[in-house]
């Protein structure tokens, strides 16, 4: 819900994006706070924050920003924005200035007048994502990312574990550091880095995300003058919804309206989990 509940802020507030800019709609549905990490962040509340679950935050970015945005789990920050994470930490900081450590799941964007997207599972896999484009204007805009969480089927020579638990599924290049997993060497390019045994293991997982290197008809998407929707452990068939130039905009069928004013009447009563940046 905390998706619906910041766009109806937006509603209320008369909030409305700046021309030329993409609203992105950064979603929590695990069952712990995540901390998401984007780089370059200077758009992104300086590229890091705590998100609670259920909770969701709508940022804007121009167009011309090319970036990427993952989830950092197990984290612990003290008041000053110090502290480290089981997976996906960029350095000691709340706010990161660089890429996040592996393995980590990557929502990666580039923003112009044809907006390129993807799910990259290339440098492993901590936290389901999915990318829902929403209000197009053209472009293939469909759902990048993940169904299942890989954390659940990771072979145990990949797991990442902490107290017996798997948090993290790194990469067999990351592991065996063979040119063969690592699409490098007679292996480098589309035509002999074919699928293996785990990249297969990530795509049944995720089947429009990047699963190894040369993964691209089936992982990258286009689309024009899209607003983004990115959520931690959802899948790509759940309903998400963005506010932008007044309207409210849902995927999957056309039930935007109905939704919102059941939103409305709801509203008064229950706020949900907001956060603004």
């Amino acid at each position: 819900m905390g998706t619906l509940w910041i766009v109806l802020l937006l509603v209320f507030s008369g909030a409305k994006p700046s021309e030329g800019a993409r609203v992105f709609t950064i979603v929590n549905e695990c069952k712990t706070t995540i901390w998401p990490g984007i780089i370059p962040g200077e758009s992104f509340n300086g590229g890091g924050f705590a998100l609670k679950q259920g909770q969701s935050v709508v940022v804007k970015a121009p167009v011309g920003w090319s970036g990427r945005i993952w989830g950092r789990t197990g984290c612990n920050f003290d008041q000053n924005g110090n502290g480290s994470c089981q997976t996906g930490s960029c350095g000691s900081s709340l706010k990161c200035s660089g890429s996040g450590e592996t393995p980590a799941t990557l929502a990666e964007f580039t923003l112009a007048a044809l907006d390129f997207y993807d799910v990259s599972l290339v440098d492993g896999f901590n936290l389901p994502v999915v990318v829902t484009p929403v209000n197009a204007q053209g472009g293939n805009c469909s759902s990048a990312g993940c169904d299942g969480d890989l954390r659940q089927t990771c072979p145990s020579e990949l797991a990442v574990m902490v107290k017996r638990e798997t948090v993290a599924c790194r990469s067999a290049c990351d592991v065996f550091n063979t040119d063969q997993y690592c699409c490098r060497g007679v292996y480098g390019n589309p035509s002999t880095c074919q699928p293996t045994y785990y990249s297969k293991k990530f795509k049944t997982a995720c089947p429009t995300a990047y699963s190894y290197a040369y993964d691209d008809p089936s992982s990258i998407f286009t689309c024009s003058q899209a607003d983004y929707i990115v959520t931690f452990c959802s899948n790509r068939k759940s309903r998400v919804c963005s506010y932008h130039d007044n309207k409210l905009t849902c995927s999957g069928t056309d039930g935007g309206a109905s939704t919102c004013k059941w939103l409305i009447a709801m509203f008064l009563g229950l706020w949900g989990s907001l956060l603004v940046l």
